[in-house]
């Protein structure tokens, strides 16, 4: 495959009006976009394009939308929607492609742009690099003129549809009468939709980040800064905290001592529900990722559930579930997909599940938490001068193969590469704390050596 000048794991993103995150980039991609969707020679392809709440999406918005009109597209605008409501009316609208403007955890002043298809499903890499070299050579895509030139319009009612389709989702023998919820929205995409959810289904909701002024996206509460929905919890004596990241598509949860839970343990434990109302009877299979700690893997072997792992990233997980089949994936940051519900990771249908899972099994979330042993981990980055493949470095492969004997059959090394920095990641897990540290230690240093000039 061609290496990828715009595209990243998720989309393109950068630091807004500044390249590729410009409107000229923007007005691009909708052109192209469009033209790869049109699927018969006179249709007008119908795009929906949602968005976060930060500053510059207004601008990125009207980028996009201007493109696709000047394909001739049919340009829906939804206004701030989380990214599983941008999937999921995409699917539900039978529109052709669905668009997010959205760097999800990012700072306010980065934003992005992720694409979904017909199905709602985020595109593989060989579509991606097809749109990103209509870009880059515009004169690929025929000009539109005259009539053939498209149309745009605001559908703020959008919103109202994902929360009736997101509440659906819950057990109906169940009901959150009497429950106290924290609800963070991050000043996000799910500002609106996250607490309704909640408060329509019956619970008292006591919400935070949910005033979003452009510039507030992610600072100090959401997924990335559970801390104050902590305090919350413990000031309310709510029975759950749950803390939605900028763009809505993943959850961190808080138990009722304000406890901050690691997402690996809230996988084990829906995995867990999953097995035991039958849903992953037929085939108890489940998708992670190379960062899902051993200690969950051994957590699911013991209930007989296997564990397939895929590189990071929560587009990489449904792929995998897709090709094999199978209902349900996640990964630590806290990007949970159940594929019968949802084509993407959903924060707020996390949690509804969650809550699910204290009603079946009639136990406190920190019950249900401390199931779920992780292992001891320990991450060092390393400053490297070159990437090349960890396995053509002899004194490498020889000091991880060393440190697994040592480990055995209680722990494992992943060795990686950051994709933005000239950095190598060093991470070993194990039961014993000392022994994962030393044998960190012992490999990064050797990583160093060989890697880096310094």
């Amino acid at each position: 495959m061609s290496k990828r000048q715009l595209f990243g794991t998720d989309g393109i993103r950068g630091k807004a009006n500044v390249y590729p995150m410009t409107c000229e980039v923007a007005f691009a991609l909708g052109r192209a976009v469009t033209s790869y969707f049109q699927t018969k020679k006179d249709s007008k392809p119908l795009i929906i394009i949602g968005k976060d709440t930060r500053l510059s999406c207004y601008m990125l918005e009207q980028a996009f939308s201007s493109g696709v009109c000047s394909q001739g597209g049919r340009a829906i605008l939804t206004g701030p929607l989380p990214t599983p409501g941008v999937a999921f009316a995409t699917q539900s609208m039978r529109a052709d492609a669905g668009v997010m403007i959205s760097a999800s955890h990012n700072p306010y002043y980065d934003n992005g742009i992720k694409i979904f298809d017909a199905y709602g499903h985020k595109l593989p890499d060989e579509v991606e690099l097809e749109l990103e070299n209509m870009v880059l050579n515009p004169s690929l895509i025929p000009v539109k003129v005259d009539d053939e030139l498209g149309s745009a319009k605001r559908l703020d009612e959008v919103v109202a549809r994902y929360i009736v389709h997101t509440k659906s989702v819950f057990n109906m023998k169940y009901s959150l009468e009497g429950m106290r919820l924290v609800v963070d929205a991050a000043n996000g995409a799910a500002y609106r939709a996250a607490p309704m959810v909640f408060e329509e289904l019956g619970a008292e909701v006591i919400s935070t980040g949910v005033k979003p002024d452009g510039l507030n996206i992610n600072s100090g509460v959401g997924a990335l800064h559970p801390l104050k929905c902590s305090r919350l919890v413990q000031k309310y004596r709510a029975d759950l905290g749950i803390c939605i990241d900028g763009d809505g598509d993943r959850v961190v949860i808080v138990d009722s001592s304000g406890e901050i839970i690691d997402g690996d343990k809230l996988f084990g434990i829906l995995a867990k529900f999953l097995l035991d109302t039958g849903v992953l009877k037929d085939n108890p299979t489940v998708v992670g990722t190379v960062m899902s700690n051993f200690g969950l893997e051994h957590y699911l072997m013991k209930h007989g559930i296997k564990l397939l792992r895929t590189k990071v990233g929560d587009r990489y997980i449904m792929e995998q579930i897709r090709k094999d089949n199978l209902i349900f994936g996640g990964e630590p940051s806290g990007h949970i997909i159940f594929k019968n519900y949802a084509t993407t990771g959903d924060g707020v249908l996390a949690a509804l599940k969650v809550i699910e899972c204290m009603k079946y099994y009639q136990k406190s979330f920190t019950e249900l938490a401390a199931e779920v042993e992780l292992f001891p981990q320990t991450l060092i980055n390393v400053k490297v001068d070159h990437k090349p493949d960890f396995n053509t470095v002899p004194k490498i492969t020889e000091a991880v193969e060393n440190a697994e004997k040592e480990l055995g059959t209680e722990g494992r090394i992943l060795l990686r590469y950051s994709g933005t920095e000239m950095l190598a990641r060093v991470m070993v897990e194990g039961k014993n704390l000392s022994l994962v540290n030393q044998l960190a230690t012992k490999v990064a240093s050797v990583v160093a050596r060989e890697l880096s000039k310094d």
